[in-house]
């Protein structure tokens, strides 16, 4: 069989792969075809297909175990498919993983050195989110606005410099999240929104613990909402 692995070919495979898993072709709990009749299918090499069934077991979708083949243990929302490429939630992903470390820092941080006016900037950002629920808008950039807000309070620049290395990253994630919360449930918009707020009042409260634990919580919980349907 001639190999027809292009520079794109695990990603396409990827990509096949969890649309047939979001349309319910392969449902949760059950077995993939195994490597051989992927790589028939495609036309391409054993080693190809372990690579894009690889990526699907880092994004926790898939598991193997040895003796019972490979599995469907996560099904992520199909929504997300209107509003982001699926080669994409890889990278999503690891932007929220890193996240988790980063901000979860930063809110600890800010809850011990923040300053009167850097709880005020904190609020004004949340107030403006209120504002985009109370109108069914998506505000991606102000969600991104609140968590930099976070960020400078902590008084500490590099944390301010890691988010902002990442913003084009972290507003396109910012932007699916919403959107698929837009088209929930205005209670599902509320949930996030009640998620910032437990930062800020951690903060406000001078709770370093209950910062990090509310700054973790509310990122997880987003990732969780958008890999899990």
């Amino acid at each position: 069989m001639a190999e027809q692995k292009a520079p794109r070919m695990p990603a396409r495979i990827y990509s096949d792969i969890l649309n047939r898993i979001i349309d319910g072709e392969y449902k949760e709990g059950e077995r993939l075809p195994t490597e051989h009749a992927l790589a028939e299918r495609f036309a391409t090499s054993r080693p190809t297909v372990r690579e894009a069934l690889a990526q699907l077991r880092a994004d926790g979708i898939i598991a193997t175990r040895h003796g019972s083949g490979t599995t469907v243990v996560r099904r992520p929302d199909p929504d997300v498919r209107r509003f982001a490429p699926l080669e994409t939630l890889s990278d999503i992903r690891r932007c929220y993983e890193y996240r988790v470390v980063i901000e979860a820092g930063a809110a600890a941080l800010a809850a011990e050195k923040a300053e009167e006016e850097d709880v005020a900037a904190i609020r004004h950002e949340w107030d403006n989110l209120q504002t985009i629920v109370e109108t069914s808008g998506i505000g991606a950039k102000d969600d991104f606005a609140f968590h930099m807000a976070v960020a400078r309070a902590s008084r500490n620049q590099f944390f301010v410099a890691a988010l902002s290395s990442i913003q084009e990253q972290m507003v396109f994630s910012m932007n699916l999240s919403r959107n698929l919360s837009l088209v929930k449930s205005i209670e599902r918009q509320r949930l996030v929104q009640q998620e910032h707020f437990e930062v800020l009042e951690a903060i406000q409260q001078r709770d370093p613990a209950r910062a990090t634990r509310a700054m973790r919580d509310h990122l997880e919980r987003a990732l969780s909402r958008m890999f899990g349907s």
